[in-house]
């Protein structure tokens, strides 16, 4: 299933399986300025070198911590999540160009080849049944289009879920392989994650 985003993210909350009911605890959370220590979110919109036409999809978009600083990079942005509170929440706080989209837990709800870059944090270790997702996803990418990926590497961290709920590298590699992407860049600046670039093989 895919969740909001997960509050497992952080040190501050105790870790659990299901996120907390109210919209408004989830977005605060997610919103921590303690967070930007180690998501350093310029850092990462500043490595995405993106274009000034180009379309993003946050995947599991939460409170739009990214889709709002990816907003300000781009065309337009689809704030892609399941929970339709947070969706109000983001679509509040974002420029004009963010669009919010409810999908379901098994499809993005993105239209076929609508999407330049196709952006995931800290939300992929949530979606079960991923090789459908990533056909879908792939669907969704423009022709030259990539898939971003950031998540927490798979130990013991002062962030992040339980080391049992995590997606290794590796395995998030071997996934994206099988579903026809190629890796075409690894970022190495973020302490507690991996951040993965991939685009159709």
């Amino acid at each position: 299933m895919l969740l909001p985003i997960s509050l497992l993210l952080f040190a501050q909350v105790p870790h659990q399986n299901h996120p907390p009911r109210d919209a408004g605890e989830y977005a605060k959370v997610l919103e921590a300025s303690s967070r930007d220590a180690w998501q350093k979110p310029h850092e990462v919109i500043q490595a995405l070198a993106l274009k000034k036409d180009d379309v993003v999809a946050d995947i599991g978009a939460g409170s739009g911590y990214f889709t709002r600083r990816l907003a300000r990079h781009a065309a337009k942005v689809y704030a892609v999540d399941i929970d339709a509170k947070l969706l109000e929440k983001t679509k509040a706080s974002s420029p004009e160009n963010v669009e919010a989209v409810l999908a379901s837990p098994d499809d993005p709800k993105l239209a076929h080849s609508s999407v330049d870059t196709i952006f995931i944090c800290n939300v992929l270790h949530h979606i079960e049944n991923r090789p459908a997702y990533y056909a879908k996803l792939k669907a969704a990418l423009k022709p030259g289009g990539r898939i971003v990926n950031i998540d927490f590497y798979k130990r013991k961290l002062p962030v992040g879920p339980p080391v049992g709920m995590k997606l290794s590298e590796r395995e998030v590699e071997a996934e994206f392989k099988s579903a026809g992407f190629a890796l075409d860049k690894s970022h190495s600046f973020l302490t507690h994650q991996y951040f993965l670039e991939f685009r159709a093989q």
